[in-house]
């Protein structure tokens, strides 16, 4: 059979029988297992919700009705359901499929998400706005036990639970102990409680009770046995409290019990909460063996779930702070690390495991984790707090209020700062200098190199550094090897990488190989670009950038990430309040949301590659020149040519007004 070929919209899932839908879950499954063994991508979770997605479809009206995803990563199945199956082939490619719900990609994607714990939260938004419009059309979330850690999500369950908006949960567990509960027992409860005549029933006694002059203590006697009987058997008790009817837990994989309890719910007013328990990596051995491991996969193959191994590069940025934080730990017994569900993620795997008594996985909570790290900062403990930059967003105001106020010295590591790749505009950092560097007692570093980034983390350790560090550093491999012994690193200041020139060039963090890169491009056609590693983003080396600003005629400032708020706007800021006679010029990316792809993909089409950057440079020196100063530009690139004919034939600028190369 090959029933999932015949979907072009979720209408044709309602068609089925109970047969073709299970076949259509499993035809699901190995559509997205052949299309992430490709790609790669996020398996495990996708393939624990193919049997949820199938369900939602068939029993609500899509796209009326709204299904809103949490994180979002796990929405494969939804997708191939809702008229992509055809381009599932370039999930996470550069201009393929996103791989989370986005809203200008379908209209069965009513929310988008990246982040955790939001879903409550919007959802309760649709349920609102859906009430003023006077409209009927039901509002469901789908939420991970992962995002239940997050505090956004109780405090959306708690506004829902006073609002008393009509609203389905849907908390998709697979990692909490439970299996105990999804038997027999819980499911015949859940079978009752949420059976439509037992509701029916159940309104009826409501009702007949308010004829009795003890109504009030009649109806608390029976919603507390009821209570009672909910709390002994599953665990929903906490639901319960803050304003939700709970049902469950019930196995997520029972398709038929899905179906059927799904349709038995839409009945039932109110904020709901249907509990289902499922296994990440369902389906496919090597995923349900280690779905750790095969959460978020590169390319890998199909038959045996062995992974793809690219050639043999240097490590990551990654990798080496997660071996420096166990040198530090070795020779520091202050030193913490703090995470917030990214213990791989950030490389601290082997920190954990050697020193568990100061490691803190705190669940995805970031704000939570910045404040904790603050605390213990107070007491004297030295805190690291590794967080992707874009998640350290939602750190923010505790980075202001908690850490950077009370001038406490924590150190902020933050991986996937830039362009991250295929995980697109959600997961890209390509904001913190610009919301960094407003904040007082900061320190902003961005290190050139693995070697740079590791001197960065024992400067931290070995010495008492006033206010926040934050260290920001790429999602890639270092551009060279690692040296045997940590080096030493002048605190604060500017490196010069090439000799002084007439032009410079202030590259920040990964965008110092690339400037090395293109300035030898331009050495060899005779002209000099200095290059300087500025390293510290904020404050800058005020006493460099003295020398730069009396010395130099043309300044260029790049930097991985956005241009508004950014490291070249602040040196515009100090040249132009110094009367910097020269020319200034800043890359970095544009106003907009950077899409997905490979990393560089990405840097091309933000113009931040290395012949991209040539071409913007050489074209703004050639046209700025050849309108104001010919002659002065032929003094600046020429003074180490030998002859006047070798001076016509230096390749790749225009000199005159004419079009001669």
């Amino acid at each position: 059979m090959n029933i999932l070929q015949k979907i072009k919209s979720p209408k044709d899932i309602k068609a089925l029988s109970q047969e073709d839908l299970l076949e259509l879950a499993v035809e699901l499954r190995q559509a997205i297992i052949g299309s992430v063994c490709e790609t790669g991508g996020h398996l495990a979770s996708n393939l624990g919700t193919v049997e949820l997605t199938v369900a939602l479809h068939n029993v609500y009206d899509t796209p009326h009705d709204r299904i809103i995803w949490d994180v979002s990563h796990q929405t494969y199945s939804h997708k191939a359901l809702t008229g992509r199956l055809d381009r599932l082939h370039t999930l996470r490619q550069y201009h393929g499929l996103a791989g989370y719900t986005k809203r200008s990609e379908s209209e069965y994607d009513h929310f988008g998400a990246g982040h955790a714990s939001t879903s409550i939260s919007a959802a309760l938004g649709f349920a609102a706005a859906r009430d003023m419009a006077n409209s009927d059309h039901k509002v469901i979330a789908v939420i991970g036990d992962g995002s239940m850690t997050g505090g956004l999500a109780f405090e959306g369950m708690n506004n829902a639970g006073s609002l008393k908006k009509n609203l389905l949960v849907i908390l998709n567990d697979n990692t909490w102990s439970i299996s105990k509960n999804v038997g027999a027992i819980s499911k015949y409860m859940t079978g009752i409680m949420a059976d439509e005549k037992m509701i029916k029933l159940r309104n009826e006694v409501w009702e007949l009770t308010g004829k009795f002059k003890r109504r009030d203590k009649i109806r608390e006697t029976i919603r507390g046995i009821e209570n009672s009987i909910k709390g002994l058997l599953v665990p929903g008790m906490l639901f319960e409290k803050l304003g939700f009817r709970y049902f469950g837990p019930i196995d997520g994989h029972d398709l038929p019990l899905l179906i059927k309890t799904l349709k038995d719910l839409k009945q039932i007013p109110g904020p709901v909460m249907l509990h289902i328990a499922t296994v990440k990596g369902k389906g496919y051995l090597p995923a349900e063996a280690d779905a750790f491991k095969y959460h978020g996969v590169s390319k890998f193959d199909k038959i045996t779930g062995t992974m793809a191994k690219g050639a043999p590069s240097a490590p990551s940025y990654t990798k080496i702070f997660g071996d420096t934080m166990v040198e530090l730990a070795a020779k520091n017994e202050k030193v913490v690390a703090i995470t917030a569900a990214m213990s791989s993620g950030t490389g601290l795997v082997e920190f954990s495991e050697k020193y568990p008594e100061r490691f803190y996985d705190v669940g995805i909570a970031e704000a939570h984790a910045a404040c904790f790290a603050a605390g213990l900062a107070a007491e004297g403990i030295r805190p690291y707090v590794a967080i992707y930059s874009t998640f350290l967003q939602r750190a923010y105001d505790q980075i202001i209020h908690d850490m950077a106020i009370q001038n406490l010295p924590v150190t902020i590591c933050m991986d996937r700062a830039g362009l991250v790749g295929n995980d697109g505009p959600t997961h890209h950092g390509m904001f913190d200098i610009s919301y960094l560097s407003a904040v007082p007692n900061l320190t902003l570093a961005a290190p050139k190199d693995g070697n740079e980034m590791r001197a960065m983390l024992h400067h931290t350790a070995d010495n008492d550094v006033s206010g926040i560090v934050a260290i920001r550093y790429p999602r890639d491999n270092t551009p060279t090897p690692m040296t045997a012994v940590p080096q030493k690193i002048a605190w604060g200041t500017w490196e010069r990488l090439t000799p002084p020139s007439d032009i410079v060039v202030l590259a920040v963090g990964t965008m110092v190989t690339t400037a090395l890169g293109f300035a030898e491009s331009f050495r060899t056609k005779g002209i000099d670009l200095s290059v300087v590693n500025a390293r510290f983003i904020k404050p800058f080396d005020y006493e460099m950038l003295l020398q730069i600003h009396n010395n130099a005629k043309v300044i260029f400032t790049i930097e991985e990430g956005t241009l508004r708020g950014g490291f070249g706007q602040a040196i515009a800021e100090y040249l132009l309040g110094n009367r910097y006679p020269g020319l200034f010029k800043a890359f970095g990316a544009s106003d907009q949301f950077v899409t997905h792809g490979e990393r560089d993909q990405l840097l091309r089409e933000v113009g931040l590659d290395a012949v991209g950057l040539s071409e913007k440079i050489e074209s703004y020196l050639a046209e700025h020149y050849r309108q104001t100063q010919p002659g002065f530009l032929q003094k600046l690139i020429f003074r180490r040519t030998e002859s006047p004919k070798k001076r016509e034939t230096v390749k790749g600028l225009s000199l005159t007004g004419t079009d001669e190369k």
